[in-house]
């Protein structure tokens, strides 16, 4: 399957990354959280969490993020404040490379994401009004890359 590629430059305090977001849809419709987050580690992106997405612009400067929608829908900006906006639904697939802005900025009341980390790496929360971007592209930097993409 071959993925949206949407490349993101730095937005202020957001360092977003050279690698751009990659976006399979409907790459993983019709599987249960369980179901997803096993194939998902199979694939070598764990430490997996179950809930939604932040309603404020943030990033994770520590590791390399994939969102699964399992169920609903939601609008969100990629890249910091005026990035552009996607419209996700059951089954698709973000991956997320270090330091890529995102927030959700709407989404229906049935909204279940599934949250892994390649290499099962730990997260960290950055906040741009919170976050020192100059020690942030540092951590970026030292992120190993991934094994393999969430979806072959």
């Amino acid at each position: 399957m071959v993925p949206e590629a949407l490349p993101l430059a730095p937005n202020g305090d957001v360092p977003n990354n050279p690698r751009p977001v990659l976006i399979y849809r409907a790459a993983l419709t019709g599987r249960t959280p369980a179901q997803i987050e096993g194939h998902l580690a199979e694939r070598g992106w764990t430490n997996a969490w179950r809930n939604g997405i932040y309603d404020f612009h943030h990033y994770h400067s520590t590791a390399h993020e994939v969102l699964v929608v399992a169920r609903g829908q939601a609008r969100l900006t990629l890249g910091g404040e005026g990035g552009p906006q996607v419209q996700v639904g059951e089954g698709d697939v973000l991956l997320l490379p270090a330091g890529t802005g995102h927030r959700n900025d709407g989404s229906s009341a049935d909204l279940l994401v599934i949250g892994a980390y390649a290499g099962g790496r730990e997260w960290d929360l950055c906040r741009p009004e919170e976050t020192d971007a100059e020690e942030a592209r540092e951590r970026i930097e030292r992120v190993p890359g991934w094994g393999r993409e969430p979806v072959g």
